[in-house]
């Protein structure tokens, strides 16, 4: 029973359907007939002018839209547990030719306009020290917390008092968006949110990830550099046949409040074990070494996690827009009878 990791979730029947359609002869890259529709596809989604561009990864997507914010002398402002920090293998350096991540704090991998401004104010200007150029939020964070259009407001905010760029890592857009129940546009582009990394592979996709610029100097900066990082596949129109079922028929929500829900059930079960709020699909908690083998001997596959100081243990449980009701419920029952 798999609560893993969503990346390992099957690929939505809609998604492979709308890849099938899209196997016929049309023009290479992304000069394809389904590519050249998606920026107006993501406009009318977020209600703006917007430009998008698929890429394969997140990880892709997260540098890339970054390298076009920051040179190879600047720094990013990211929370320390933050995707590009801890889980993307130096690749923001090697995308930003050596640019430096400078980390900041926040309660549950969320960062506030105080802990970037404390970050920001420590550097000195001038040649000595890299100085900062844009900011980067995960949404939803690392530890599964929301940021509210408030809370993206506020820090876009200070991003425009200093002069940076900012990014939200969306690798769970579609899972905050969902618990927020709000328009997407309240939390990216009138929260002064610039590019955007629209995650669909942990939502039911299979190889297609989306950069949603909103400042549009950025986008044909990103195009060049897209081909040079060797992500400019040739038959781009399965990538773009992805990402357009994703959104234009509301699959990206409809997925997302599929797993948030297995995810409530399944940390309504546990609550004085919970480490976070769980306002996405991923729960975290608290599981003494004993507890963790004993649910692994049950069948339940998950990870562990760093605990929190004075805590025996903890584990990570992923829930997916497939998680079988059954294997929820047998999750549920198993953590509530520890």
């Amino acid at each position: 029973m798999k609560f893993f990791s969503d990346n390992a979730a099957p690929v939505h029947p809609r998604i492979w359907a709308a890849m099938q359609a899209a196997d016929a002869p049309d023009t290479a890259y992304d000069g394809d007939a389904l590519s050249a529709r998606l920026d107006a596809a993501f406009s009318d989604l977020f209600g703006t002018p917007c430009a998008a561009l698929w890429v394969a990864t997140g990880t892709a997507g997260n540098c890339l839209a970054l390298s076009a914010m920051v040179p190879p002398h600047g720094g990013v402002v990211c929370h320390r547990e933050a995707h590009i920090e801890m889980d993307e293998g130096g690749a923001p350096g090697f995308f930003l030719h050596g640019a430096k991540l400078l980390l900041a704090e926040g309660d549950g991998a969320k960062l506030t306009p105080e802990t970037t401004r404390a970050v920001l104010d420590a550097i000195r200007p001038g040649v000595h020290q890299v100085q900062p150029h844009a900011i980067s939020i995960t949404q939803a964070t690392e530890c599964g917390r929301v940021y509210a259009p408030g809370e993206v407001s506020a820090i876009g905010a200070l991003a425009k008092e200093r002069g940076l760029g900012l990014h939200m890592d969306g690798a769970r857009f579609a899972n905050a968006v969902a618990h927020l129940g709000c328009h997407p546009a309240e939390v990216t582009v009138r929260a002064g949110v610039d590019a955007l990394t629209f995650g669909c592979v942990k939502n039911g996709g299979m190889s297609a990830e989306a950069i949603v610029f909103f400042a549009p100097d950025l986008v044909d900066i990103v195009r060049y550099r897209r081909k040079r990082a060797g992500h400019l596949q040739s038959k781009g129109r399965y990538l773009a046949a992805q990402i357009l079922a994703m959104i234009e028929g509301d699959l990206w929500l409809e997925n997302a409040r599929a797993a948030n829900a297995a995810g409530q059930a399944i940390a309504a079960a546990c609550p004085d074990r919970l480490i976070h709020a769980v306002e996405a699909n991923e729960i975290f908690v608290i599981l003494s070494p004993a507890e963790q083998a004993a649910l692994r001997a049950q069948g339940f596959d998950f990870y562990d996690w760093a605990p929190p100081p004075g805590a025996p243990g903890a584990a990570r449980f992923v829930t997916a827009w497939s998680s079988p009701a059954q294997e929820v419920e047998a999750l549920a029952r198993a953590l509530a009878a520890l």
